[in-house]
């Protein structure tokens, strides 16, 4: 017994004849329309032609999209079926998949950074329009454009409270917003003689380092916006320097194909660090979490529980690789190669697990730092990926805060099953993609 209706069994033999007559199938164009009886005249005008490709192509995307729906469905069934511990853990180490959760765009230009603030659920985004974007990337919703600079902004970078957001731009200038005044421009600092790299908050936030096409890596005093040290030993220009978490280091990367560690304290340069073949374009401090793999990976003994600040250090480059560094001893411990084109950006996950990449090659890469080994790539961009931040917070934003008895402000450590990881990457392809759990 035929399931189809007799219009619908009309329907479906007109698109085979003229998906036979089409394809030049005469032979059985002919047996067809003589064995189901049919009056049928080719008519590139009719509703009939290209049917069946049609609907061959859209069962095709349906089997997709379920087989897709599916495997999301397994996924939950299986967080569903996890005890909270399990859970929390599960959710501890997630690495990003697609689809992303949001696609931001406004950007004009392409992306060349974002940021993500410490404690609410908004991430400021720089871009070679000039211009500084604040974004919700729980909702995906724009919230308001920052305009100052007059060349591209090249970096931000929070204050450990997110009172403050600093920029640097090839205008040579580096500037503060006060988020909690209108992220209104409140300290503008001059004094290098080319286009401003990179910027960061030294632990503590009473300075800023900044890295320049001039050479020069300099320290900035906030209050004062007085220039008060000068690191100079690169040869070429200085693409990024980033202080260590107790901000007793500072690494930084140049043209000149080195990675150098400096003590900010005394301006003198600890160690030169040498083994890519092109442009370091960024590097990263390991955090101590992480100590633990790369220690694996080096085939150290893990008998040292050093817990200071600093002791590793990535690095990515135009000639397409990672590099992880022994900063005590100068070593290279791994080159992680896999990228096809300019690594751009890197991050340390927060388990210390796994380090994620970005590249020109439009893909997110994780690799295990116990191992080596990439083991996850995420296609990302339809453009070079140039940047990519990792974020942690409590859910539902800075909510953490209660009152004591006596009046005073209390922090509540967050559950680890409420922390909400989130990553954010921008393009040349000019948009922003968060990826959540």
């Amino acid at each position: 017994m035929s399931l189809l209706s007799d219009r619908q069994r009309e329907d479906l033999h007109k698109s085979m004849l003229d998906y036979l007559y089409a394809n030049n199938h005469i032979e059985a164009f002919n047996a067809l329309k003589e064995s189901a009886g049919l009056e049928y005249t080719p008519d590139p005008s009719a509703r009939y032609t290209g049917l069946l490709e049609k609907k061959w192509t859209s069962v095709i995307r349906l089997q997709k999209k379920i087989m897709e729906l599916e495997n999301r469905n397994s996924q939950l069934q299986e967080e569903l079926s996890l005890s909270p511990a399990k859970r929390a853990a599960a959710q501890s180490d997630w690495l990003p998949r697609a689809p992303a959760a949001h696609v931001l765009t406004g950007h004009r230009a392409p992306l060349t950074r974002v940021a993500f603030h410490p404690q609410y659920s908004v991430l400021a985004s720089a871009s070679e329009d000039a211009t500084v974007k604040i974004w919700d990337w729980e909702t995906g919703e724009f919230e308001r454009t920052l305009k100052g600079h007059t060349k591209p902004v090249n970096d931000l970078d929070f204050d450990h409270k997110g009172h403050l957001l600093v920029t640097c731009s090839s205008d040579l200038f580096i500037k503060i917003w006060d988020s909690q005044n209108e992220w209104k421009n409140t300290k503008t600092f001059p004094g290098h003689e080319h286009a401003v790299s990179s910027v960061r908050f030294m632990p503590g936030d009473q300075l800023i380092i900044s890295a320049s096409r001039d050479r020069t890596i300099r320290l900035f005093d906030v209050a004062s916006t007085h220039q008060i040290r000068t690191l100079s030993g690169h040869s070429e220009w200085v693409r990024c320097a980033v202080p260590s978490s107790d901000g007793k280091l500072v690494v930084s990367c140049s043209k000149d194909q080195t990675v150098r560690l400096w003590d900010p304290l005394t301006g003198e340069t600890k160690s030169e660090l040498r083994g890519h073949d092109n442009d370091v374009l960024v590097v990263a401090f390991a955090p101590i979490s992480a100590y633990a793999a790369i220690r694996e990976l080096a085939g150290i003994p893990n008998t040292d529980r050093t817990k200071r600040h600093g002791l590793f250090v990535a690095s990515g480059a135009r000639d397409k690789t990672i590099k992880l560094w022994d900063t005590q001893t100068g070593q290279m411990i791994r080159n992680l190669a896999g990228h096809d084109n300019w690594v751009r950006a890197l991050a340390f996950h927060p388990s210390g697990k796994y380090l994620l990449s970005s590249s020109d090659d439009k893909t997110i890469r994780v690799w295990e730092l116990a191992t080596g080994r990439c083991m996850k790539t995420v296609e990302a961009h339809s453009h070079f990926v140039a940047t990519l931040a990792w974020g942690r917070q409590p859910a539902g934003g800075a909510d953490t805060k209660k009152a004591t008895a006596n009046g005073a402000d209390s922090t509540e450590v967050a559950e680890p099953e409420k922390v909400v990881n989130v990553v954010a990457t921008g393009s040349v392809d000019q948009t922003i993609k968060i990826w959540l759990p």
